[in-house]
């Protein structure tokens, strides 16, 4: 039976930068919880590493993995699920998560997560790939929803249906990022609270937040990029408020991985996310 290890509490954590490390001990409450990519510790020492030891003492850690490609059609790749295995089991965190996207081809890799047809295939192989994850890991693992700029033709599921159907076969829990929502929902027009309506919250395990691009395709059409680079957009506090009074308190994490802003940037964006689960509490 898998260890239901998704133990962070529903409160606001930040996924970690190094340059933040000094800020983050010097504040006697900065935060509740980190979050890391996993890929940026899979060496096999160094400050990276010393550092994250420090910091697992103190806080609970969230595991983010963004370069498994789980749903490529390629196996999995098996000196990098090693390499993931061996800090999972030494690192003990509260939550591993990876997304719902492909970024390999043969033996390239993508500097992109992208997006998936959702069919009976994909399901199946997405399927397959989370069994093989978990079973190797010993734990449940959190799926993400993805961000899209573009729908196939040919799937037969609406996203939030084969995410549950995922969850259903395979027991992994659901990432909720309303960020990704929000983007997909203009891209697509689409309506962002009937995808959350439609999403299964009770599997939730963890919600991001991230920053976004406004930019236009070649029809002058809007254009959302998921850049996590800038604060959370207002549209998408508001949509995580609509989210929340459905399914309550929830982990909350404030991604931003590109032109990282100083500490007191992000403990602002925390202290606005504890806000809207004050709301909920």
């Amino acid at each position: 039976m898998l260890d239901q290890t998704a133990n962070l509490p529903p409160l606001p954590g930040v996924g970690y930068k190094p340059q933040h490390y000094s800020g983050i001990l010097q504040n006697a409450k900065p935060v509740d919880w980190l979050e890391i990519h996993a890929e940026n510790y899979m060496g096999d020492g160094g400050r990276p590493l010393a550092q994250l030891r420090y910091l697992s003492e103190r806080f609970p850690i969230s595991v983010h993995g963004v370069g498994l490609s789980i749903g490529g059609e390629a196996p999995l790749d098996r000196d990098h699920l090693e390499r993931l295995k061996h800090l999972c089991d030494w690192l003990n965190p509260a939550s591993f998560s990876e997304h719902l996207a492909w970024s390999t081809h043969d033996s390239h890799f993508l500097n992109d997560l992208l997006p998936l047809p959702y069919t009976k295939a994909t399901l199946a192989r997405v399927a397959d790939h989370i069994d093989q994850l978990q079973e190797l890991l010993g734990r449940q693992i959190l799926l993400e929803n993805p961000s899209s700029y573009l729908a196939f033709a040919e799937s037969t599921y609406e996203e939030p249906e084969f995410l549950d159907e995922i969850a259903r076969r395979t027991g992994c829990g659901l990432l909720l990022d309303v960020n990704n929502v929000f983007v997909s929902a203009v891209n697509l027009n689409m309506d962002p609270r009937a995808y959350i309506d439609a999403f299964a919250l009770q599997r939730v395990g963890e919600i991001h937040l991230g920053g976004h691009d406004e930019d236009q395709d070649e029809h002058g059409a809007p254009l959302l990029i998921d850049s996590h680079g800038r604060e959370v957009a207002d549209p998408v506090w508001a949509l995580l408020d609509y989210t929340l009074a459905r399914s309550g308190p929830k982990p909350l994490l404030i991604e931003w991985d590109n032109d990282v802003p100083d500490w007191p940037v992000l403990q602002a964006e925390t202290a606005r996310a504890a806000q809207a689960l004050e709301l909920v509490t």
